[in-house]
């Protein structure tokens, strides 16, 4: 069956979400907010908590979005709006999967051209969002130990390396802190990636209240990470890109055992591919919902994305500082439309014949 369980849910939201909050945000925040980089941070997590609990809610009616859509304002309006939802989760993809193909070309393949090294994230989404939405649930259940191990082991090895009192005084980068909550939005999609899956997710009691903190769990960690960060590098942060991937490397051990360290970076960077490729999932599964679910249209729809993504990545090739100041300036204003306007309101939405 194409369906979730609870417990799949749940390890995408404590495991999986929170590793795409670890690359470059981290630098972004303490260039705007300095030693409170946290805070920002820390409320976006709240606020993306709260929706997650509301979009839960709706699970138990087992309605998807679009026919809880399609009940409240009709078949016209209903492909409307989710067409438009698909279009806002193809632009959310774009940051993290450029994000990920600098990261991939600087860390691991730095004497390859960039599009050699990263091309065939394309074939592996493509392949990946064709299949039926109870894959991801399964690659979630086994990504879920590798995305624990990873950061346990990251963090393991920076903790030594921080120091904490960097982070004080409390509100000394206060002048930035509403710059930083501003561009920070761009990372903070996860509630939007939960309404095309309902309908798909099995219902349990409690499952809001448990997917909430689930979440808060696997964002807890990364206030944590964001602290050990701030503790290495300090004033230098602003400057230290592929966040994750520079604070274990002044372990005391590795000049004896070498980069241990990238086994755990290795297994977050696998962790991070899955993330980049579910805005694409949840955009197939919005539109093939909207125009009546056909066999072949989920792998047309995963080609042509997947397509569209891979020549963006070709024409904004040399452009990443570009499209990163238009995504999270000039653009940045739809992410809270799209991701915390559409789930806060979807509780409004008709839940007739609920279970």
């Amino acid at each position: 069956m194409n369906r979730i369980s609870p417990r799949q849910l749940f390890f995408f939201l404590a495991c999986v979400a929170p590793v795409g909050k670890i690359v470059l945000l981290p630098a972004r925040l303490a260039e705007f907010a300095k030693n409170d980089l946290i805070f920002p941070a820390a409320v976006h997590f709240l606020v993306q908590a709260l929706l997650v609990f509301c979009v839960l809610l709706l699970v138990k009616c087992g309605k998807s979005f679009y026919e809880l859509l399609e009940d409240t304002f009709g078949k016209i309006a209903a492909k409307i709006v989710i067409c438009l939802f698909a279009l806002f989760l193809l632009f959310a993809a774009l940051l993290p999967l450029l994000e990920q193909k600098l990261f991939v070309q600087s860390v691991f393949y730095d004497t390859l051209p960039s599009l050699v090294a990263f091309s065939p994230f394309f074939l592996f989404a493509a392949f990946l969002c064709a299949k039926p939405l109870a894959g991801f649930g399964r690659v979630w259940d086994v990504l879920a130990p590798i995305a624990i191990a990873g950061m346990a082991g990251v963090l393991l090895l920076s903790v030594g390396s921080a120091d904490y009192a960097a982070l004080l005084p409390v509100g000394a980068g206060k002048a930035g802190f509403f710059e930083a909550l501003r561009t920070a939005a761009s990372w903070f999609f996860d509630s939007a990636l939960l309404l095309p899956l309902l309908g798909k997710i099995d219902y349990e009691k409690g499952i809001a209240w448990k997917g909430t903190l689930c979440y808060l769990a696997g964002a807890a960690v990364a206030l944590f990470f964001l602290a050990t960060f701030y503790g290495v590098f300090a004033e230098t942060s602003v400057n230290q890109l592929f966040a994750f991937t520079k604070t274990s490397k002044y372990f005391s051990g590795i000049t004896v055992l070498g980069r241990i360290d990238y086994l755990f970076i290795f297994a977050l960077a696998l962790v991070m591919a899955f993330y980049c490729a579910m805005p694409v999932q949840a955009c197939v599964e919005c539109v093939n919902e909207a125009f009546g679910r056909r066999p072949y249209l989920p792998t047309l729809l995963s080609v042509a994305f997947a397509a569209i993504l891979f020549t963006l990545s070709v024409l904004l090739d040399y452009r990443f500082g570009e499209v990163l100041f238009a995504v999270t300036g000039a653009l940045v204003w739809v992410y809270p439309v799209f991701t915390v306007l559409v789930p806060a309101l979807s509780l409004l939405l008709r839940r007739d014949h609920a279970k």
